[in-house]
């Protein structure tokens, strides 16, 4: 396992939440960033209130990660 983690995904709250759990139902741990509900819960608000998330995986998973986002993403859009 590496120390380096990359960004895999960034986009909608719904979807970033189904595919954080895809990715551990595939044994890829990942990290979401949700700036919205962490400023939310700070108290404070950080820039425009957007429902976006962010996707973090051990940069050795990168690939494997995005192919199945990939894959997924296209079959959602049949």
């Amino acid at each position: 396992m590496s120390d380096e983690l990359e960004l895999v995904y960034e986009g909608s709250r719904v979807e970033g939440l189904f595919i954080h759990e895809m990715l551990e139902e595939s044994k890829m741990g990942s990290i979401m960033k949700d700036v919205l509900q962490s400023s939310i819960q700070a108290g404070w608000v950080d820039g425009l209130p957007e429902d976006r998330i962010k996707i973090f995986v051990d940069s050795e998973n990168s690939e494997k990660a995005k192919s199945l986002i990939e894959e997924y993403l296209a079959t959602r859009d049949k």
